[in-house]
């Protein structure tokens, strides 16, 4: 009997030991490494620069509202918060760096600097109210910041230039040195080099633990704090660097066009924008990218062709991408890729 007893107490068990082995498991994060096709994504703009010279005003204007787009797949599609006032965060950015160009600082890299921390600033305060609801309540939160924004703006007309817009910018060299020129080579540069390294920061993050605490939040947060997850808190940043992208975004296209008009900070823009991401699909980052991308081609294309009607083009499109394309255009090509591989290995077989 004390054999036995000896050698029951040495040896531990089997409940004893399962939770030693789970923490010592470490936790399986998404694979960050960079694939075949993400590299040919990113080469595609570089051709764009050499095949379509006469349109590189549109590609530039289509890689910001790309990143203007990624700063609500961030919000929407990780965090799970519906905003129909994104516009605001845009419209800061934009503002700021006018007004900044306008009374004598046009140096561009850090006017998108001032232009983050005004547009991050005011996310951050907004945030303290918007997470306080759920989608309903964040929606009519979201979109009455944006309008109040949009008519203080509109009354400020001293300041902002009202309906007039803010006219008058002037836009240093970038880097002292590379001009921002009618043919919008030093713009397209600029423009793609911002979104790229906004874009490697997203995807690191989302990519991070702090990114799948987001999954984990908008798949279920009533069940995060059960394992110590300060949702709030987590919601709270998110929700502050998606200000703080889109008014990067906001500086940017105020600094190509040299123009900051008050429809940056309309309804309309923050629909637009909700537009884009269905068409592309909600959380995976490069949707963002499609969805603006696809909706700006198919708006300069079709209004071109229809000036009156476009919108009745635009609308039967979305209705077809929701209809036969659950998750975007790139959800529905990840089903179909997903199809296509068993078929293969049937002929292979």
């Amino acid at each position: 009997m004390s054999v036995l007893s000896n050698s029951a107490a040495k040896s531990p068990s089997p409940t004893a030991t399962a939770p030693k082995a789970a923490m010592k498991t470490p936790m399986r994060l998404p694979n960050d490494r960079w694939k075949p096709l993400e590299i040919a994504f990113w080469l595609l703009p570089v051709a764009a620069y050499f095949l379509f010279p006469n349109h590189l005003v549109l590609v530039s204007q289509i890689m910001i509202v790309g990143l203007f787009a990624l700063s609500l797949d961030l919000i929407l599609g990780y965090a799970g918060i519906v905003s129909l006032g994104h516009a605001a965060f845009f419209g800061l950015g934009a503002y700021t760096a006018g007004l900044l160009s306008v009374h004598g600082w046009g140096e561009p890299v850090s006017g998108l600097f001032a232009a983050a921390l005004v547009a991050g600033v005011v996310g951050f305060v907004a945030s303290f109210l918007v997470i306080r609801g759920q989608d309903l309540t964040r929606l009519m939160v979201t979109l009455g910041i944006g309008l109040m924004l949009f008519e203080a703006a509109n009354k400020a007309a001293f300041l902002t230039g009202g309906v007039d817009g803010l006219s008058g910018m002037m836009v240093n060299n970038l880097f002292g040195v590379f001009e921002f020129d009618l043919y919008g080579k030093t713009a397209f540069w600029y423009s793609l080099g911002v979104l790229f390294l906004l874009f490697v920061f997203l995807r690191r993050l989302v990519n991070s633990p702090f990114g799948m605490s987001l999954r984990g939040i908008r798949e279920g947060g009533k069940r995060m704090p059960a394992i110590g997850a300060n949702v709030e808190r987590r919601l709270k940043v998110a929700f502050t660097i998606g200000a703080a992208i889109a008014g990067v975004a906001g500086a940017l296209l105020a600094q190509t066009t040299q123009f900051v008009g008050l429809d940056s900070l309309g309804f309309p823009r923050s629909a637009e924008l909700m537009i884009m991401l269905v068409l592309g699909g909600t959380g995976r980052l490069y949707g963002a990218l499609v969805g603006a991308a696809v909706f700006m081609v198919a708006q300069d294309y079709i209004s071109g062709l229809d000036p009156t009607y476009w919108q009745f083009y635009i609308g039967l499109l979305l209705v077809l991408i929701v209809l036969f394309a659950r998750g975007g255009i790139m959800g529905g090509a990840e089903k179909l890729v997903q199809r296509l591989k068993p078929a293969a290995r049937k002929e292979e077989a």
